[in-house]
């Protein structure tokens, strides 16, 4: 259904079929402590819409709330389609006691979320939504309204930032000179997982939507991403106590914009589609910084800005034009003044809606 509503959207990236199925499939940890259900809208022989009900009693047990979600979300530009589908959704939440109703996530703020309400005149990056502009008004008339907004900020690769990193790393390395940083690699990536996931865990601790991961999501989102791991752009920084043991107290990940080689595939990598891939690979020329997490208490000390240096000078090097920072809660003032201080300009917005359950509508 989806190839056929954005047939004529030349912005539109087919997900991969192979990566969804792993996503919804039982080896997804996600599911130990979460529950979907799909439902699809059909009008006679065709479909014309489809949602997912989603309950995380990870998040509600963490944020003490009754909500639901919804994602993968579809449909025609028809109110009538996308209002049955939510209601669809909204009830089979209620029926679990939920009260609120709140999305889209795909199938959690750990995956792809938020719908895009400004911003579609280009595609999007890896790992970031895309949707008809007319969403907006289907969402909002099935009476949603915004709870969060997710924001991407656009920086052009150039020499003169990297100037500036430069001398900023010099400093921090003579102010701080027990913190050593490092790259990822394929082959580390399995021994620093649980350095990661206990910065990623205590870093986003106090973010609005945040869910812990626990062990097996980490592995399982480490077991999808690491072929497409670049050392590059992969950062880790440690403090050396004096007893010489390491402690993770800052990570970076950035990625190629593998978008850009997984459209000619148009979601599909056999029998042809591994081949249209490593063609296309040769021509990204954008990254996405996919998280950037950093210790309460090693804030404000410059440790990103190694970690940044590090990988503009990569990307310099490596023929990249532009870098997309994604996402940022609207209000994580710290990191988004940062952002405009390196010369990041906001320029596509993503939206997370919400509804009271309540006003949903009996579907007998």
């Amino acid at each position: 259904m989806a190839e056929r509503l954005y047939r004529d959207d030349p912005n539109w990236v087919a997900p991969l079929r192979s990566d969804l199925a792993t996503v919804f499939s039982d080896e997804n940890p996600f599911f130990r402590h979460a529950e979907i259900q799909l439902f699809v809208a059909r009008r006679g022989k065709r479909d014309v819409g489809r949602i997912a009900a989603i309950l995380d009693r990870g998040h509600n047990a963490f944020h003490h709330e009754q909500t639901s979600f919804f994602g993968f979300f579809e449909s025609e530009n028809d109110p009538e389609v996308a209002g049955l589908l939510f209601d669809a959704a909204a009830l089979w939440g209620r029926e679990r006691k939920m009260r609120v109703l709140r999305g889209p996530v795909n199938p959690s703020l750990n995956d792809e979320a938020g719908l895009l309400v400004d911003g579609f005149g280009s595609p999007p990056l890896f790992m970031m939504t895309y949707n008809p502009s007319y969403y907006v008004t289907l969402l909002e008339g099935a009476g949603f309204r915004k709870a969060k907004d997710l924001l991407a900020y656009w920086f052009d690769v150039a020499p003169t930032p990297l100037a500036r990193f430069e001398r900023m790393s010099e400093r921090v390395r003579r102010q701080e000179p027990d913190v050593v940083v490092r790259t990822i690699s394929k082959r580390s990536l399995a021994a620093d997982l649980p350095k990661i996931r206990e910065v990623y865990n205590t870093a986003w601790e106090k973010n609005w939507g945040f869910v812990p991961m626990t062990d097996e999501e980490m592995e399982f989102m480490a077991h999808r991403l690491k072929p497409l791991l670049d050392k590059d752009f992969a950062f880790l920084a440690e403090h050396r106590h004096a007893d010489g043991t390491l402690e993770p107290v800052a990570f970076m990940m950035s990625m190629p914009d593998y978008n850009r080689a997984i459209a000619p595939a148009k979601g599909r990598l056999l029998p042809f589609g591994w081949l249209k891939f490593l063609l296309a690979k040769r021509k990204i020329r954008a990254l996405r910084v996919v998280t950037l997490g950093i210790k309460r208490e090693w804030r404000m000390r410059g440790v990103s800005a190694i970690m940044f240096g590090a990988g503009l000078r990569a990307a310099l090097k490596r023929g990249f034009t532009g870098v997309e920072v994604s996402w940022l809660l609207e209000d994580n003032e710290l990191v988004i003044r940062s952002v405009k201080i390196w010369g990041g300009r906001l320029y596509k917005t993503y939206r997370i809606y919400e509804r009271e359950i309540e006003t949903a509508v009996s579907l007998s």
